[in-house]
């Protein structure tokens, strides 16, 4: 079940899964067709996704698969108050998120350009501050499952039952959360982040276990290695995986959709919706 998430006066979740778009402005993420550095491509990219259905486009300055060169604050913040900037001008009432653990980047584009959603891939564990910045400006906060660094998160795979983990660990965060005065709390179980292909299909399978704690929660599956290595192609040939993937995250119950294929996912979200409905015929 949806409940609402409230960014800036404008309010997303009310009533069906959201999608939100993935904007890089970084030069190396793991798929290609999602970097975007120069200031038309951001543009382009920001009013494809609108006018393709997006609800929230979530930007990131600091490429977070494995082997990524490091990034300073300084030119996180710059990559990421060029996007924002751009998202204000040409997309105004456009939620935004920003995908980032560092708290001095979250303050800096949140004091600059108002209400944003954190999207803190580390759930607080790398910059405890971080929490402490999203609970003063007042905006909502995703907390997601990850071990260790991206630089060493793929050594750090040893699981029990995995669902069971991730949901306790989420809880706890969420409990974290709550305690610095978050109060609109979302939760990304971490597909891809300190988990082997097979773990991160056990883990959608048990992602209800998450969404039984009461938060929104969000996917992010979109054209990941868990389908391009199954599959054996590449990240590029992933969008009909990624598709099928987002039908079993919409059934066990996700409220966002993260995404690199806006059209895809809002038709996906669409059929799901009528399939869930009255109207559908058994």
């Amino acid at each position: 079940m949806c409940t609402g998430i409230n960014i800036g006066g404008r309010e997303i979740l009310s009533g069906r899964p959201a999608v939100m778009a993935i904007v890089n402005v970084t030069p190396d993420s793991f798929y290609s067709g999602s970097r975007t550095q120069e200031a038309e491509a951001i543009r382009e990219r920001v009013m494809q996704a609108a006018a393709e259905g997006a609800d929230i486009i979530d930007v990131g300055g600091y490429s977070s698969r494995p082997g990524a060169d490091d990034v300073s604050a300084e030119e996180e913040l710059r990559r990421v108050s060029q996007a924002v900037g751009i998202i204000r001008e040409v997309l105004p009432d456009m939620p935004v998120s920003l995908d980032t653990f560092r708290s001095g980047v979250a303050a800096g584009v949140l004091d600059k350009f108002g209400a944003c959603i954190v999207n803190d891939i580390s759930a607080g564990e790398l910059d405890p501050r971080i929490m402490d910045v999203a609970a003063s400006f007042g905006v909502p906060y995703i907390a997601m499952h990850m071990r260790g660094t991206p630089a060493d998160m793929q050594r750090r795979t040893q699981y029990g039952d995995i669902a069971a983990e991730v949901a306790s660990y989420l809880a706890s965060r969420a409990e974290a959360a709550r305690r610095a005065g978050i109060s609109q709390i979302i939760l990304d179980p971490g597909f891809g982040f300190a988990k082997t292909t097979r773990q991160n299909y056990d883990l959608l399978a048990g992602m209800d276990s998450i969404v039984s704690l009461g938060y929104p929660v969000l996917a992010g599956v979109s054209r990941k290695s868990m389908i391009y290595k199954v599959l054996d192609i590449t990240p590029a040939e992933a969008l009909n995986g990624t598709t099928a993937l987002h039908w079993e995250c919409l059934r066990q119950g996700a409220a966002i959709l993260r995404v690199h294929d806006v059209k895809a996912a809002v038709e996906t979200v669409k059929l799901f919706g009528y399939y869930m409905s009255d109207e559908t015929v058994r």
